[in-house]
């Protein structure tokens, strides 16, 4: 009976574990959180990239390992591949082993030969080898060497063993870097064993198992070569193609790493079982769906989340690519690809533990994906539909690809893969038009902080300057600190003077001040010179530090010169504005204080997804999906107040990772790499103690995270802790804003205050509820409150608006009758042109004193005014009959003329008119002009 996979995989480690004598490390995440350059971990060599930059080392010089790999996207891209044939994946795991400065190339072919022959017993007959041919432009020549070692250190078949250029057989980590020869190992699938002429030609009969680098160059800048001082071994086989291999199986999806998630898909659908075609859309669904299902559990376990650009992208066009062939190839009604993570977990959380230990909350982003996209995938289809139809039979137009990605959230490779199934294509072309544009419109209208960096060529430079890294180990330790000024930066160029005519950046050999990192602003303070008290004095300089960034191995000290000159070499005192850095230690010890209370609350589903952390306030976001209740925000709070109130110890110390990942409880940034040694932050406990006994459950109800941030050495100073804000940040993602210290009690008192007044409110009634209840809405919103205290206040308030709504018809109604009163009066005045104010009208009851008089004062002209009591304003209405309109008075112009007396305007129909105006004041002279207006009218 064949191996089983994990079989497979854990023979793999074994054999170079224990017989070669190598560190067995685990995999990195999927998710390159600290290498920006990556859109996600695509090769088992990335997390060893320092290693072969020379700028790290590990304690290990022989290392094995599954890595996790993700190819769906930037330069290695196998997406749009899957589900078309039958060998290709997004998400893969690659077997690796590597030598850093050991062995080289004859143990690394010798092992590799073992291992395939003698352990896994291939057979040698269908095993062929490729060596690197030379390079007349690198002036290289073949790499005798390992054609002459897999002839001297092996039994293979000389005939077996072809010589390939660089482009197949000479590896480059990029540009400039570690580089050298590879050479790969292929087997013939073949039945008859006919393949060897394939090789290298992407037959999927004739297949490329493992790639032995042998890394021996270095190309520079000129992009010439020259010898790396150490040589280093980075080799790479792709497990799923070894399991095919081993199984005997015709296609990498024919094996047993797939068949349980084909199992899951068709217990979940009802489909047909799987067959195997590479032609049948039901058997490209089934490989599209569980390749897709495979990537986004891992990416997500490790941190990933799909969303609307980079890497969070690229997981989103996956989830739509596997939602749509559930929906539209195998007519599966509402989501289901979340069903499927336990079927990942049962394939791959032995190995990797973040599947199961993250399960759950993994199938519920993915859950909330899908059902996000559902809503539109329909109607979305329907337009494709009318495109088709409706178009010139060969070509998607531009519009409908741009409408299917901004409108209905269709990845623009989805729009081709569906007009592809119909032997159509997208206009791209016109698509990218499209899209620059809306790029444009979206650059226009939004701007973003550059924060002062210092480019590549410069920290080269510093390099070469012999500029040494930045000594920050005072930063932990709020004092101020004497230094020298070693650079000075003004933005464009580096200079020996900074004054007080820009923005500079100063690096100084040692420094007292935390940059900006994990989350936490960096410091701020000044730099002084010619004093050791760090007081200025007569012909001393001074600069202002407002910003603290690191770069590379500096730290840059941003600001301006407020007095004097600095230069190059100067002695200067650095001191920390301690009163900002106590505030921001006091938010950022309540954060970790935040986490743990939000743990405890919601569940260990919880992860955080990032942080800030400043003087003013404390920013959290982190995964849940759906909004906190009041209830639960208010236990939060009190979790997080009762360990300020108990003065909880703040404890921090490196430690070993090995040592450090033990402890029961400890949290790490979801994804994370950390370094070796990392430093742990402990509330509640110090670190020897958690060391003691690492195991202990009873840590769980401390904070133990690794930070490099810093902290209060108390809970105490942290005064008091409210969570004003809880709101959604993205699919899936929460985030909250809190303060300390004097704003949290602040807020606190503010929202008693204002309960106490609303308290106080529904006891009026009249007018005097209105104006409280009126004063009170704008101020629930304009004040700084605990976010149950604000919900508190606007549920109070709704029960408050339904009794001023009562008062404010009863108040309407006194008025109207108080109006109409005052009309009744004014109507039996025996004159033609009437001119009156009323008292306590407004727009409303004024019309209808207008009507109510003319009813009485037939053939007249009637103009009413009102003071406003609540603005100050001034409404005039006016109506006039037929018979003085045809003599000259019009209602519009009479209006017009009585408002501008009162500072305002207005107009209207010869018959009725309206105007306002600002100055109540006025009124009576505006009464004279309008009659006087009016008798001249009707002369």
């Amino acid at each position: 009976m064949p191996p089983s996979g994990s079989d497979i995989r854990r023979q793999f480690i074994d054999f170079f574990a224990n017989r070669c004598d190598h560190t067995s490390v685990p995999s990195s995440p999927v998710i390159p959180h600290d290498d920006p350059t990556l859109l996600f971990t695509n090769a088992g060599m990335n997390q060893f990239k320092d290693v072969f930059l020379a700028q790290g080392t590990r304690p290990y010089n022989r290392a094995v390992d599954t890595q996790k790999c993700i190819r769906a996207g930037g330069k290695h891209n196998d997406l749009e591949d899957v589900g078309r044939d039958t060998y290709h994946h997004t998400f893969f795991e690659m077997l690796g082993n590597w030598s850093f400065g050991d062995y080289f190339k004859a143990e690394a072919i010798e092992w590799a030969w073992e291992l395939f022959t003698e352990v896994w017993g291939l057979d040698k007959s269908r095993l062929y080898v490729t060596v690197f041919e030379g390079d007349e432009n690198d002036g290289l020549d073949a790499d005798i060497e390992a054609e002459n070692l897999w002839k001297e250190k092996t039994d293979i078949d000389p005939s077996h063993i072809t010589r390939w250029g660089r482009k197949d057989n000479f590896w480059e980590m990029g540009e400039t870097g570690p580089c050298g020869p590879c050479s790969e190992i292929h087997y013939d699938c073949t039945p008859d064993k006919s393949g060897g002429h394939l090789v290298n030609l992407d037959d999927p009969n004739v297949i490329e198992l493992w790639n032995l680098v042998f890394i021996q160059f270095n190309r520079g800048d000129d992009g010439k070569l020259t010898p790396l001082p150490n040589q280093h071994v980075d080799t790479g086989m792709g497990l799923e193609r070894i399991v095919r291999v081993l199984q005997n199986k015709t296609s990498n999806y024919d094996t047993d790493l797939w068949t349980p998630i084909f199992n899951s898909i068709q217990e979940i659908t009802g489909a047909n079982a799987y067959q195997g075609s590479d032609k049948d859309p039901i058997d490209i669904a089934y490989r599209v769906i569980a390749d897709h299902i495979r990537c986004l559990t891992v990416a997500l376990a490790d941190g990933g989340r799909p969303g609307a650009a980079g890497r969070e992208f690229v997981l989103r066009r996956i989830l739509r690519r596997a939602a749509r062939h559930a929906h539209q190839t195998l007519g599966v009604d509402g989501p289901m690809l979340y069903k499927l993570v336990p079927s990942i977990v049962d394939t791959l959380g032995d190995t990797f533990q973040e599947i199961a230990k993250y399960s759950a909350h993994i199938a519920e982003v993915i859950k909330d994906e899908e059902e996000s996209f559902l809503k539109t995938l329909d109607r979305g289809l329907e337009l494709f539909d009318k495109a088709v139809i409706n178009g010139d039979g060969k070509t998607i137009d531009a519009k409908t690809a741009f409408t299917l990605h901004d409108t209905f959230g269709f990845p623009i490779d989805l729009t081709e893969v569906m007009a592809e199934e119909r032997n159509l294509v997208v206009d791209r072309d016109g698509y990218e038009k499209l899209m620059e544009v809306a790029r444009e419109t979206s650059r226009a209208t939004s701007s973003t902080d550059q924060k002062m960096q210092l480019p590549p060529d410069v920290l080269a430079s510093l390099q070469t300057l012999q500029v040494h890294p930045t000594k920050d180990g005072d930063k932990y330790l709020r004092r101020s600190g004497r230094a020298q000024i070693k650079a000075i930066w003004n933005g464009r160029e580096l200079t020996d003077i900074a004054n007080d005519l820009c923005v500079h950046g100063i690096i100084l050999d040692h420094t007292p001040f935390y940059a900006d990192a994990g989350g936490q602003v960096g410091d701020t303070g000044h730099l002084i010179t010619d004093h050791h008290t760090g007081e200025l004095r007569n012909g001393g300089s001074q600069f202002n530090v407002l910003e603290t960034h690191k770069c590379g191995d500096y730290v840059l000290h941003i600001g301006r010169v407020v007095n004097g000159e600095l230069r190059c070499d100067d002695q200067v005192t650095a001191t920390v504005h301690n009163g900002n850095r106590i505030a921001t230690e006091a938010n950022h010890t309540s954060t970790h204080l935040l986490n743990h209370a939000l743990r405890t609350i919601l569940g260990e589903d919880v992860q955080q997804k990032g942080s800030l952390v400043d003087h003013d306030k404390l920013r959290f976001d982190f995964s849940h999906t759906h909004a906190m209740t009041d209830e639960e925000i208010e236990f939060v709070q009190q979790l997080v107040n009762k360990s300020i109130n108990a003065d909880s110890i703040v404890n921090a110390q490196e430690v070993s990772l090995e040592k450090a990942t033990e402890i029961y409880g400890v949290r790490a940034v979801f994804g994370e790499q950390y370094p070796d040694p990392v430093r742990v932050v402990s509330i509640g406990a110090t670190v020897n103690e958690l060391l003691k006994n690492p195991t202990n459950k009873d840590w769980y109800n401390c904070s133990v995270e690794f930070c490099g941030g810093t902290h209060l050495p108390s809970c105490a100073a942290a005064g008091q802790f409210v969570i004003i804000h809880e709101q959604s940040l993205a699919s899936g993602v929460r985030r909250i804003l809190a303060l300390t210290g004097v704003a949290a009690e602040a807020a606190y008192e503010a929202g008693g205050a204002l309960l106490e007044r609303i308290s106080k409110a529904s006891k009026l009634s009249g007018d005097a509820l209105l104006q409280e209840f009126n004063a009170l809405s704008q101020l629930v919103d304009e004040l700084t409150l605990s976010q149950p205290n604000r919900h508190a206040a606007k549920h109070a308030l709704t029960l408050l608006h339904e009794k001023a709504k009562s008062a404010r018809k009863k108040a309407a109604s006194s008025r109207k009758d108080g109006v109409l009163e005052q009309a009744k009066i004014i109507a039996e005045r025996d004159e033609v042109i009437v001119v009156a104010a009323i008292d306590g009208g407004d727009k409303e009851t004024l019309l209808s004193a207008l009507d109510a008089v003319r009813s009485k004062r037939k053939g007249g002209a009637v103009m009413l005014f009102t003071a406003h009591k609540d603005d100050g304003k001034v409404t005039i209405v006016a109506g006039v009959d037929k018979q003085l309109i045809a003599k000259g008075l019009k209602a519009g112009d009479w209006v017009r003329e009585a408002a501008q007396v009162c500072g305002g305007g207005g107009g209207g129909r010869p018959d009725t008119a309206q105007a306002g105006g600002k100055d109540p004041e006025k009124i009576p002279d505006a009464m004279v002009a309008a009659r006087q207006f009016a008798e001249k009218a009707t002369v």
